[in-house]
């Protein structure tokens, strides 16, 4: 399989997504967006909390629709492609679910399962699935539980949440409490056995995420 052919670049959807956002939002939001996004990759270094050979702990989740999906049972069937995203509101998070739903064929084709994990609700969580016509399951980690077990869980500051309230956008109302705690994005691939066999973070930015070239090429390893 080539995957360089096939494969949607992320950094060149980030690329339009930005010149997008520019057209789209006032130059003082995405001043405050920018400047936050700086300052977590300033702030978070050290991101990963388990690493290539660990064993990944097992946990059980609602999906989009309020069924549960252990992970266990997921990997008795082949290898577990478990990324952690922020929200829908994430305009990054759309992006990168969205072109990981361009390349499940080929994750399954490898004999992996795609399994995307966020803090939100599992009405969210369906909305995230509807918006991108997402094909794989979508679960929701109330408390980040899951997450702060495989990636950095932070507070998210007051100054961005306010400026998504100046756009409309209701931060707290994406998730079941009033934490404001959401995962530094990061992928794991998981072996049948449970080991870690893929572990990545781009960084504190958000904006930086984990190529689907890179996932094909680990799942192929």
């Amino acid at each position: 399989m080539d995957v360089t052919i096939s494969t949607p670049s992320y950094k060149d959807g980030l690329e339009e997504l930005q010149g997008n956002l520019q057209q789209m939002l006032p130059a003082n939001v995405l001043e405050q967006f920018d400047a936050d996004a700086k300052q977590l990759a300033k702030t978070h270094r050290n991101i990963l909390k388990l690493a290539v050979g660990d064993q990944a702990p097992d946990f059980s989740l609602s999906n989009a629709t309020g069924a549960t999906v252990r992970l266990g049972e997921l990997l008795e069937s082949g290898p577990v492609v478990l990324t952690f995203y922020r929200g829908t509101w994430c305009p990054y998070c759309n992006l990168q679910l969205n072109q990981y739903q361009q390349v499940l064929s080929e994750i399954k084709a490898l004999g992996a399962h795609l399994v995307a994990v966020s803090p939100q609700t599992p009405d969210e969580s369906l909305n995230m699935t509807e918006k991108n016509n997402l094909e794989f399951e979508v679960l929701s980690d109330n408390g980040s539980l899951v997450a702060r077990q495989f990636t950095t869980v932070f507070k998210n500051g007051d100054a961005p949440v306010q400026a998504m309230q100046d756009l409309g956008i209701d931060f707290d109302a994406h998730y079941a409490d009033d934490s404001r705690e959401i995962p530094v994005p990061a992928v794991f691939i998981i072996a049948k056995d449970g080991s870690i066999q893929f572990a990545q973070a781009e960084g504190g930015d958000y904006r930086n995420r984990v190529e689907a070239a890179e996932i094909l090429t680990a799942l192929q390893s």
